[in-house]
């Protein structure tokens, strides 16, 4: 009986990629991007303040000399920049789908719109060339994940993928010991810029140290080459304490943030529902306060983001 001819290998098509003019031209020409998430626009902020955050990020990241790129999900193609109409558009969609690596391909075949976590933005500014990618706070590990096993994808992701993420440290409303211990199990470098402390969001510090320290983003770039060099999958997280200016200190939400946990707890609130319900929750019991902090930390880090991606592309 003769033998089976091997089947012949299937060849995938190239990933779906839908570049803004701007974005295009920049990539094309060497320029330094900055990738944007854009699930603070659908899921992070109520309208309108959702779009004048996104212009003002976008803004921050071309008066630092870079070009940004915000990133979502529309019509089955990954859309990399967004035009002002589009912008808007996703700033007022209701039932927006809150993307992460395990249903980014679900939405695209089938058309959805959706934004992009931490871990989608990440896949997504990797298939599309960007290096850099500047947010508010990456997830983490739950209160209470011994029990719940709540988890994001964003530290997993973070492990794999080699895209330096800028971030205030990861939310305060998360285990942030744990959350360090996963990313430490990962092998993710952790660097406080310009801090020996590692920052909780909406405060510049959490009581823990950051396991690494960088005053300067071309130490930032190098060591992200570096990583490449060594052949090391993952990314880096950079850990940007929010401005001073704008801090809300610890003290005073601790309690909040214990507060919602609770009320999330007794609703039944789980999974990706979690977040959005927590920081809704502190922006009433604040009066407001962590939407304007939160605009101001998003604000600082893509400033940053711009200086790495600046600093990498002058290494090239």
């Amino acid at each position: 009986m003769s033998a089976r001819p091997p089947l012949p290998r299937r060849q995938h098509a190239a990933p779906p990629l839908a570049f803004s003019p701007e974005v295009a031209a920049a990539l094309e020409q060497g320029q330094p991007v900055v990738a944007l998430e854009s699930t603070i626009i659908t899921h992070g902020m109520p309208w309108p303040r959702n779009l004048e955050v996104a212009r003002e990020v976008e803004d921050e990241v071309r008066a630092a000399g870079a070009v940004p790129a915000t990133i979502a999900v529309r019509r089955g193609e990954i859309r990399v920049g967004l035009k002002p109409a589009a912008m808007e558009a996703l700033a007022r969609e209701e039932g927006a789908l809150k993307l992460s690596r395990a249903d980014l391909a679900a939405a695209l075949a089938s058309g959805a719109t959706g934004s992009t976590t931490v871990a989608a933005t990440m896949i997504c500014a990797r298939l599309a060339g960007i290096e850099v990618f500047a947010t508010g706070g990456i997830g983490g590990v739950h209160r209470g994940a011994e029990r719940s096993f709540d988890i994001s994808a964003d530290l997993t992701e973070l492990g794999r993928t080699a895209v330096t993420v800028v971030a205030a440290g990861a939310k305060a409303i998360l285990d942030l010991p744990r959350t360090l211990e996963v990313l430490e199990t990962q092998g993710v470098p952790v660097i406080g810029y310009g801090t020996d402390a590692f920052p909780a969001f909406w405060s510049r510090e959490s009581g823990l140290r950051a396991p690494l320290r960088m005053d300067r983003p071309e130490q930032i770039a190098a060591a992200h080459r570096m990583r490449a060099r060594l052949g090391l999958e993952g990314g880096q997280l950079v850990a940007n304490p929010i401005p001073p200016e704008h801090e809300i200190p610890a003290e005073r939400l601790d309690p909040l943030i214990a507060q919602a946990a609770a009320e999330a707890e007794a609703q039944g609130v789980t999974g990706k529902a979690v977040t959005p319900f927590m920081l809704s929750r502190i922006l009433e019991l604040t009066g407001g306060d962590s939407l304007e902090a939160n605009g101001a930390l998003v604000r600082a880090n893509a400033r940053l983001g711009a200086q790495i991606a600046a600093a990498l592309a002058a290494l090239d």
